[in-house]
């Protein structure tokens, strides 16, 4: 049973991490201003020869394909290449959806499960594993945060290599994917995951450390008694 238990957290640990950052992947992956970011940044129109509504009703599309049942995305921008790469882009995005839920859904039973069981109890315990989450989610991007800065071509080809099962990826320098998404612009949506996951991470840690102690402080403070010194008597205050 200790066992089980000592697991339990374990995993109730390092779900936090993951439900922050796939919940911050999906957000960057539909979110329609952060392609508009990188399009303007990297002068996409000029490369492309599309103009910016095109841009965006182009972005539009793959993020309702992400979003479908569809297995290939219709389009005459991309070659065939190009479009079964994206199929393989799809299945990752799916994939951090599936783990944002499985995720969600353990942290919500291991809460409600250990609530039934400890009530009151439950809560500084609960205080001390949301801020291990908080804290393993900051080193964790602190370590990625730290390669992305120093090398981040290797930690780009890794993720490729680890996350792709064929060399689709390796498209030429004039395809229409490569042109529409440099590097950079994975870079940058990178550091916007990155940096949302960070700050939530904190609140969550520091929101944990701090009210247990505001509310212990407040159930034990005292009545601070002010002598009036006109009439000698106490009030409290």
């Amino acid at each position: 049973m200790r066992a089980l238990s000592a697991l339990s957290i374990v995993l109730f640990v390092f779900c936090i991490p993951i439900l922050l950052i796939t919940t911050n992947l999906r957000l960057a992956a539909n979110e329609t201003r952060l392609y508009e970011y990188g399009f303007n940044k990297y002068d996409v129109s000029a490369a492309t020869g599309l103009d910016a509504a095109e841009l965006r009703d182009f972005a539009n599309q793959m993020i309702t394909y992400f979003n479908s049942d569809d297995e290939l995305f219709e389009t005459e921008l991309f070659n065939e290449r190009e479009i079964a790469h994206l199929k393989d882009v799809k299945g990752l995005i799916r994939l951090a959806y599936y783990l944002q839920l499985a995720s969600a859904i353990y942290i919500a039973l291991y809460i409600a499960g250990s609530f039934a069981v400890r009530r009151r109890a439950l809560w500084p315990d609960f205080a001390k594993r949301l801020v291990w989450g908080g804290g393993t989610t900051v080193a964790f991007l602190a370590i990625f945060g730290f390669w992305a800065a120093t090398d981040f071509d290797s930690l780009f080809l890794l993720f490729h290599l680890v996350g792709f099962r064929n060399d689709l990826w390796q498209l030429y320098p004039g395809d229409t994917m490569i042109l529409m998404f440099p590097q950079g612009f994975f870079n940058e949506a990178a550091l916007f995951v990155a940096g949302a996951t960070i700050v939530e991470a904190i609140m969550i840690a520091g929101a944990a450390w701090g009210l247990p102690k505001l509310i212990r402080r407040l159930k034990t403070g005292k009545a601070v008694v002010i002598p009036d010194e006109e009439t000698g008597a106490s009030s409290a205050a």
